[in-house]
């Protein structure tokens, strides 16, 4: 017998029984699911006899979560998993195909990770004005430094040059189409633009590339068959954006124009899936996360440093309305918009990127989802289902056969009482158990 032979006739078969299940669409009628290996093999039906089983009465089994718009370190994937959220997607970073195999080789106790790579912007535009000014490395940085392993310390002195490092000019339609071809060699799982004139950052003027270029860029990354994301934050970007041809909007229009409803129209006609980060809408409106920093269920898997990072907020834009947020997200969804969840939380705990903590803050955005109108399980959709299926992760977001067994477990029920995804029992990561 060959060595995977006898590798695979040993694996271990685990019946996790007597649990309320969620299967990232709806509540089903089997209480019971069986992992062999790292896979999902059985959803209800017989028990093997050979299956530790583990008795889940009174608590909720979950697909793993997924974050569809992170900035991402090792640390920040580390806190994820420990908030049951199995796969973050990274909107601007170097968690590449290439990036994830250098980064993540021998690394086994954070989550899954997919990349845009580096998104393109023009020179001196968004996210410039977020990031400290000249080379040195700031104290925030050097403070977390100091607390990791030096297998840690490399990675995230990695992203930070990463971040910092002179960005490929994009100026005209050539560098546009080249800038995508880097990032499609470098193994990006998606590309993503930058539309951002910087009024609700607090940098109004940001330089910002033609349409004519972006579009360029759009049509080049949809000829490698890459979904495109635009970062957008106002109504006039976003439509913007949607007439690009963009297959999703990276976050939810801030303010509520006359022509709202023209704007979602044009929306459900393109079909694009809309991330909302209802999270950081709120931070920039200058509400601190500090309910959820003050919950135990989050401060005690989190350092001092996200904590004070989640009891302060970006405040760059404290004249807006949340309601307008809420009423525009309950519109689009209410049209038949995809609504993904996503945070847009920061690598490492910057001090001016407040309210907004990995892991943490998917919860938080949930919870955000159901005070604007969303059912639970439409909430609950929107973390686990919707992404998988928009970013073509066809084997995780559901529990079913032959998916791939990324799971939580909570106390409670979260199909009735959102909350209640913070209660985590236990998080098994490609079917090990990574959290009890």
């Amino acid at each position: 017998m060959s060595d995977s032979n006898q590798s695979s006739s040993v694996e271990k078969v685990t019946a996790i029984t007597n649990a309320r299940i969620f299967d990232g669409e709806k509540v089903i009628e089997s209480r019971s699911i069986v992992i062999k290996g790292e896979t999902i093999i059985a959803v209800g039906g017989d028990i093997p006899a050979n299956a530790t089983i583990i008795n889940a009465e009174g608590a909720t089994l979950l697909p793993g979560l997924i974050d569809a718009h992170v900035h991402t370190s090792i640390g920040g994937l580390r806190d994820a998993l420990q908030f049951g959220v199995t796969t973050e997607l990274e909107m601007n970073g170097d968690f590449t195909e290439r990036g994830r195999a250098i980064q993540l080789k021998n690394v086994d106790d954070v989550a899954d990770v997919r990349s845009a790579g580096t998104a393109i912007t023009a020179p001196g535009g968004h996210p410039d004005e977020l990031l400290p000014d000249g080379d040195e490395i700031p104290e925030f940085v050097l403070k977390e430094l100091e607390k990791l392993s030096k297998e840690d310390r490399e990675a995230m002195l990695a992203a930070y040059a990463h971040d910092h490092e002179e960005v490929p000019q994009v100026t005209t339609v050539e560098e546009a189409i080249k800038h995508v071809h880097t990032q499609v060699e470098n193994g990006a799982d998606y590309i993503k633009i930058m539309i951002e004139e910087g009024t609700v950052m607090g940098a109004p003027g940001l330089p910002v590339l033609s349409d004519e270029i972006l579009q360029a860029a759009v049509e080049e990354a949809h000829k490698f068959d890459k979904v495109v994301i635009a970062h957008v934050l106002t109504a006039h970007s976003s439509q913007t954006a949607i007439d690009l041809g963009v297959d999703g909007l990276g976050h939810l229009f801030i303010d509520r124009p006359e022509y709202t409803s023209e704007l979602v129209q044009s929306i459900v006609d393109s079909g694009a899936f809309v991330t909302p980060c209802l999270v950081l809408n709120s931070s920039i409106l200058g509400n601190p996360a500090s309910e959820l920093a003050n919950d135990h269920r989050v401060y005690s898997k989190l350092s001092p440093e996200w904590i004070d990072i989640l009891n302060s907020s970006f405040n760059t834009f404290p004249q807006g309305k949340m309601e307008n947020s809420f009423k525009n997200v309950m519109d689009l969804h209410n049209a038949g918009v995809d609504i993904l969840v996503g945070t847009d939380v920061a690598p490492v705990p910057v001090p001016n990127l407040g309210g907004l903590a990995h892991g943490a803050s998917v919860h938080h955005e949930l919870q955000l989802l159901v005070t604007a109108g969303f059912t639970p399980i439409d909430a609950l959709q929107s973390a686990t289902s919707k992404p998988a299926r928009r970013f073509g992760l066809h084997d995780r977001g559901r529990i079913a056969e032959g998916a791939r067994a990324d799971l939580v477990l909570v106390n409670g029920d979260p199909t009735t009482h959102i909350s209640d995804t913070l209660s985590i029992k236990s998080v098994w990561f490609k079917g090990v158990l990574k959290l009890s």
